[in-house]
């Protein structure tokens, strides 16, 4: 099966020429396949059909696109023609490349023989103020049934930066089906958007608005337009974002220990990776970001990048070396059926 390094590849124990996820997701009966370390490649098991990789050049990625869900916003984009995937989940207005480290970060997997997955939900771009942590979680789980079903995956990594570090962790929570075919997380840039947006001189009051609205059975009306110019934004969405333990409100600082512990505990069933950026410019300045990299998500990997901004434009290299590390460590060497 696929090689994750000159080392070791991964393989069913079965003969079969589908995945054992597939396999399982599909009903069959017999649960008892296991993960097994083998040293054998085939051609029909993720080797890359183009030999020219996965960056034609600046801002032109070189893969699939393909539709993963019945809604028209549900498409994503996969370089490299791989077992195992890489998901890139982004946060508020971002949709396809929207982070510079993604085409290095697309190389280096096709190197390890790991496909990047790119995809655009309900809330991509301005469509986060009418979605939800709920709708995203749903979709993710739409998107790994399809690669489990149609493209054989034998497991994902799913890869937040900001607001997108928030779906990950409400995905885990939910327990979906697909979600034990998740078999790392790695969380870039999770930030508090309650403290960011408690800056603004309008949130306060938009705050009390969107409570009024919501006591009301408004939450699915849209607020002002001052409230979010850059998207509208429903009453519930915006209490989720802005509001002392909404829905998004996750990697606060002024959260005490039980919160965090309630809000992210389910994360330690995870292997995780947590990579800070220590200039963040949405975390405000009274935060102390060494003791919030201390307090939160206890037991997982955690990468401090010195003088990294939100998105790490300016710390490329660091980010790419941070995450394929992780991923080739927590990849599939070792892994067990999380099926049995």
């Amino acid at each position: 099966m696929n090689s994750l390094s000159t080392s070791s590849t991964i393989s069913s124990s079965a003969a079969s020429p589908t995945s054992w996820f597939s396999s399982i997701v599909r009903g069959r009966q017999d649960r008892s396949s296991s993960v097994k370390m083998a040293g054998s490649s085939s051609s029909g098991s993720g080797v890359a059909a183009d030999c020219e990789g996965p960056i034609k050049g600046k801002n032109q990625f070189r893969g699939v696109l393909f539709k993963y869900g019945p809604k028209p916003i549900q498409v994503a984009f996969k370089t490299g023609d791989y077992k195992q995937q890489v998901i890139f989940i982004g946060g508020l207005t971002d949709g396809f490349l929207a982070t510079e480290y993604l085409e290095p970060l697309a190389i280096a997997l096709d190197n390890e023989k790991w496909s990047l997955v790119q995809l655009l939900m309900s809330s991509s771009y301005t469509g986060y103020g009418t979605s939800s942590l709920q709708q995203d979680a749903m979709e993710i789980d739409q998107l790994i049934s399809y690669l489990i079903n149609k493209e054989n995956s034998e497991g994902v990594v799913l890869l937040g930066h900001s607001t997108g570090c928030q779906d990950i962790v409400h995905y885990m929570h939910t327990n979906a089906a697909c979600s034990r075919a998740v078999r790392a997380a790695i969380l870039q840039a999770p930030v508090s958007d309650r403290e960011y947006r408690a800056t603004l001189p309008e949130t306060a009051s938009m705050i009390d608005l969107a409570s009024s609205m919501i006591k009301e059975g408004r939450g699915s009306d849209l607020m002002p337009k001052e409230a979010d110019p850059s998207s509208p934004i429903t009453a519930y969405r915006y209490n989720s974002l802005c509001a002392y333990m909404g829905d998004d409100d996750m990697f606060s600082s002024d959260l005490n220990d039980n919160q965090l512990r309630m809000r992210l505990g389910h994360m330690a069933n995870t292997p995780c990776q947590v990579i800070y950026s220590m200039a963040d410019e949405y975390v405000p300045e009274y935060v102390d970001k060494k003791a919030l990299v201390e307090r939160a998500m206890g037991g997982a990997e955690k990468v401090e990048i010195e003088y990294g901004n939100h998105s790490l434009s300016n710390r490329v290299h660091e980010a790419v070396q941070a995450i394929i590390s992780f991923v080739k460590r927590e990849g599939p060497n070792g892994w067990d059926d999380p099926w049995s």
